[in-house]
């Protein structure tokens, strides 16, 4: 059997993929690549140096970040998730609203663990309970009747080791336990924020010094 690694999750998924042409699939799985890279890259972990290639899972992939110094897990909350917002936000007021299958809603899910991987791909119970709270029916109910295009979902325990400490850049309030999940006959919550569609402004097109700058502190 293959020794654990820890790992920071993000995964993310397509709202409302199936109802979508294969055409318009396309797209949207282009765009959901490049900006979950944008995203990556201009918050400063955007290299394979942090973290290991996507896991593709059709209408949306997942992401394993290297437990390095460099990328504390407060970074993905305090500017990963609101530079995701702010592209994602740039980039549907480009579509028509004639064209609603074309814009582009996402839900992402942060968690941390220990994962496994036997050469096939990774699993593990930690990637079990980020995927079962990415796909809980409260929690895409929770996107459908927003007006943001992005919903997040955090683990308890990244809700207890990061969020309630009320770290910089982070509202605890913005959090709400309003899912619940079973896994391996565990009940596990999800605490859901729903991002401002505008992003966070400050952050600029690029930042190589934005993890420098913030570990320093």
């Amino acid at each position: 059997m293959p020794d654990p690694m820890y790992r920071s999750i993000l995964a993310v998924d397509i709202e409302g993929s199936t109802t979508r042409n294969n055409r318009v699939k396309e797209e949207l799985r282009y765009e959901l690549y490049r900006l979950v890279g944008e995203a990556l890259c201009v918050t400063g972990i955007g290299t394979q140096h942090y973290h290991h290639p996507f896991t593709d899972r059709g209408d949306g992939f997942l992401v394993l970040l290297r437990p390095l110094d460099e990328i504390p897990k407060r970074l993905l909350l305090s500017h990963l998730i609101p530079v995701l917002a702010r592209l994602l936000a740039a980039y549907n007021s480009s579509i028509s609203p004639c064209d609603p299958p074309r814009i582009l809603r996402l839900r992402a899910v942060i968690h941390a663990g220990e994962v496994l991987c036997d050469g096939k791909g990774f699993f593990g119970e930690d990637l079990d309970v980020a995927f079962r709270l990415l796909d809980a029916p409260r929690f895409k109910a929770e996107l459908k009747s927003a007006t943001v295009p992005l919903a997040v979902v955090v683990s308890d325990y990244i809700y207890q080791s990061v969020i309630k400490h009320g770290y910089e850049g982070i509202e605890d309030h913005e959090y709400l336990p309003l899912v619940t999940v079973n896994v391996g006959g565990q009940r596990r919550k999800g605490w859901v924020h729903l991002p401002p569609a505008g992003g966070l402004s400050a952050v600029p097109a690029a930042a190589p010094g934005l993890l420098r700058a913030l570990t320093e502190r």
